[in-house]
């Protein structure tokens, strides 16, 4: 078994499926660790090339002393699978006022929960699915 490598730290960071580029935030913050920036764009671009473009995608860099590195991707947040399931641009600018920005169905967030439920901190979907409730009426949606 070949010795554990040094990590010298982790990034996170929020990239649009498939246009990861050298620009900021990516650069900079591989940049930083002096790791090769071109070398990352590549592997994550052709990593979420199945995936609709665009899509943010939360991706945790591991950075090692050898300026190698490793990255896991997670799904796209839920506030992303709840405006696209809407069709809406933004949540509601006041929510828990009366007027609501869109409707949404329990099935719809069961969807959204089954999907998700990969990253989230449960293993139950009803758990996931109150959770997904709670961040759908924060953005000002109805639960039909």
């Amino acid at each position: 078994m070949a010795p554990k490598q040094k990590i010298i730290g982790f990034i996170k960071l929020q990239v649009p499926a498939g246009q990861a580029n050298p620009s900021p935030p990516v650069g900079p913050a591989l940049g930083q660790k002096g790791l090769n920036i071109m070398e990352f764009c590549k592997a994550f671009n052709a990593k979420t090339q199945g995936m609709e473009p665009g899509a943010p995608v939360p991706v945790i860099i591991t950075a090692y002393a050898d300026r190698t590195f490793t990255f896991e991707m997670k799904k796209p947040p839920v506030s992303y699978y709840l405006k696209k399931k809407v069709g809406i641009k933004s949540g509601h600018g006041a929510p828990n006022t009366g007027s609501f920005a869109g409707k949404i169905t329990q099935d719809q967030i069961r969807e959204i929960a089954e999907e998700k439920l990969v990253d989230m901190n449960t293993t139950d979907v009803a758990s996931a699915m109150r959770s997904i409730e709670g961040s759908a009426i924060a953005m000002g949606l109805e639960i039909v």
